[in-house]
């Protein structure tokens, strides 16, 4: 007898929402097992690794393959990596009744596009200068939030830039003991 395992994941998305929408999104990606492989904390401040320096210029390289997206903040620690994405509304746009989100397939709308674009070329790239070919660098998933309005994007923000300043309150960092 054969068993065949479906895999369904769980999804953290809004079931009727449409990640295409104009508006800011505050977003959480994790690396692989939450390897410290992106930067190191020294003092508060983020010091780069090269993997690091890799995923920030494919973070700032967003706008130039979607023009209707703006980047905001962005910080990349260890082992995972905080940012907002501002999707606009496209020039020219015609506005139609839209559909519900479970109409689309999640891998059309606008953010997760953007998200799988930085995960794939910072991943290709960071495997190519450590020769590791193919090996994960992210975990499958992100976390993301809606932002609703501009004390939510501040509060965004703040989180963002305070980020490095808490990294040793952490208790899943290895070596983190409270």
């Amino acid at each position: 007898m054969v068993t065949i395992h479906s895999h369904h994941r769980k999804t953290i998305r809004l079931k009727e929402y449409d990640y295409s929408l104009p508006g800011g999104y505050f977003i959480t990606i994790c690396t692989y097992e939450k390897q410290c492989i992106l930067s190191d904390i020294v003092d508060g401040e983020v010091c780069l690794r090269d993997a690091g320096k890799i995923v920030e210029t494919c973070w700032h390289d967003i706008p130039n393959h979607f023009p209707d997206v703006e980047i905001d903040e962005f910080i990349c620690m260890p082992n995972h990596v905080h940012g907002i994405v501002i999707i606009h509304e496209p020039v020219g746009a015609i506005h139609e009744s839209p559909l519900p989100a479970s109409v689309y397939d999640r891998r059309t709308m606008m953010l997760p596009k953007i998200i799988g674009r930085l995960k794939m070329n910072s991943a290709k790239q960071i495997n190519n200068i450590f020769g590791t070919s193919g090996s994960h660098v992210w975990q499958r998933n992100y976390y993301e939030h809606i932002i609703r309005d501009e004390r939510d994007l501040s509060n965004a923000r703040q989180y963002i830039l305070n980020n490095p300043l808490k990294w040793n309150l952490d208790d899943e960092i290895p070596g983190n003991i409270r």
